[in-house]
């Protein structure tokens, strides 16, 4: 075959040099080799498929931006209206051509839309070389982030020093919080947990730890997961099959340990002697770790920790976390806990890395949602679960040393 020009995009002329995606597309379409493409349904799964399919050539910027789940048909004035004109000038271009040149254009838009876009763009550990938003180096409303945080916090100390059981009831309300926006997210991307019994039975989980202790949290636990698995199975009739009832019944127990099972921890860590000191210790350490890897991150942030799920968190931000949180453990545990100070250090060491691999958890469930926050109640932070994210795993492993080694 001869060879054929590209359409040009409206009111524009060709630019010289092309895209590796346009040009290896255009060549497999002279060729008549190019692969017919899949068509795309309203999932950010199937799209980021489809981009992953469409930049076949394997260079790295489309690799980049199908892993970062932004959405290339969402954009107004992007993909859709390049569709439109490509077609309208030229309805003979074969389909692959204009979807790599879909995913091509998707590479030239700038810094801030990618950013924008990003699930962990408003966390801490922050990488400076993407660009921040308005107001803030970090990607998030500071000043909204530090009044909720500072009122949340001196509020949980009042009510840990003065009215310690009440902390249970604040707990347990987020819990049920958390779990309802974690469901409603899923149901959005058609994963059907059944949410009554993961809602009801979280808090079962949750509050059966004060009177029974572990054994009540294990026995609410089990039978929990049983009614899910009962509900799903039936909830559309028992004339009526289930469909993906695998898949949602396991992200329904995924759930339910995710939140309740790790939060029952607290009410445990509380229920130990001068339990409301120990809870106020884990609190203060990880509020050691976000605020020690927010500084270092946004100061010093240049070696991205985990690129492919977080792309905001840099190694530096991790140490900042460490120092931080290793000296919250020293004073913490020897002036409120009147214990071995080494004990601090353990503590300090391993809430560092739950905490940080409960953020890398819930950044890569965000992701594959293609969501950036689980809800929007808190200003600044986002949804009750963006809080507890961090939280949750340590206080399991708050319990499990402070209950150890005092």
């Amino acid at each position: 075959m001869g060879h054929r020009s590209t359409p040009a995009r409206a009111g524009d002329e060709r630019n010289d040099e092309l895209s590796d995606g346009t040009i290896v597309a255009e060549n497999a379409a002279a060729t008549g080799a190019a692969e017919e493409p899949r068509p795309v349904n309203g999932t950010a799964e199937a799209r980021q498929e489809h981009v992953r399919d469409a930049g076949a050539s394997g260079h790295e910027p489309l690799a980049s931006a199908a892993a970062s789940g932004h959405d290339a048909s969402a954009d107004g004035d992007g993909s859709a209206a390049r569709l439109d004109g490509a077609a309208g000038q030229q309805p003979q271009t074969s389909e692959a051509s204009v979807w790599a040149s879909n995913a091509a254009g998707a590479e030239e838009a700038p810094a801030a839309s990618a950013a924008e876009h990003d699930p962990e763009a408003h966390g801490p550990n922050a990488v400076l070389a993407a660009a921040p938003a308005p107001g803030s180096r970090a990607g998030r409303n500071l000043p909204a982030a530090l009044a909720v945080g500072f009122g949340l916090g001196l509020s949980l100390i009042a009510i840990l020093l003065f009215v310690p059981k009440v902390f249970i009831g604040v707990v347990g309300v987020a819990v049920g919080v958390a779990t309802w926006e974690v469901a409603k997210r899923l149901r959005e991307a058609d994963v059907l947990v059944p949410r009554i019994p993961l809602i009801v039975g979280g808090q079962a989980v949750f509050w059966l730890g004060w009177p029974y202790g572990a054994s009540g949290v294990a026995g609410a636990f089990a039978g929990t997961a049983l009614t899910c698995m009962v509900w799903r199975l039936f909830d559309h009739g028992l004339q009526t099959a289930p469909r993906n009832f695998l898949r949602d019944t396991a992200i329904a127990l995924f759930t339910l340990a995710w939140i309740p099972l790790l939060a029952s921890f607290a009410t445990l860590l509380l229920l130990e002697p001068d339990g409301n000191l120990r809870v106020l210790t884990f609190m203060i350490l990880v509020v050691c770790s976000d605020v020690g890897g927010y500084v270092a991150g946004v100061l010093f942030g240049r070696h991205p920790m985990v690129p492919s799920i977080s792309p905001k968190k840099s190694w530096e931000g991790f140490g900042g976390s460490l120092v931080f949180t290793v000296i919250g453990g020293l004073l913490t545990v020897t002036l409120l806990l009147e214990a071995n100070s080494m004990i601090g250090v353990v503590l300090g060491v391993g809430l560092v890395l739950v905490a940080t691999c409960g953020d890398l958890i819930e950044s890569q469930i965000k992701r594959e949602l293609g969501i950036k926050d689980m809800g929007t109640l808190l200003p600044g932070h986002g949804g009750i679960m963006d809080r507890l994210d961090s939280m949750l795993p340590s206080a399991f492993v708050s319990w499990l040393v402070l209950s150890t080694l005092l």
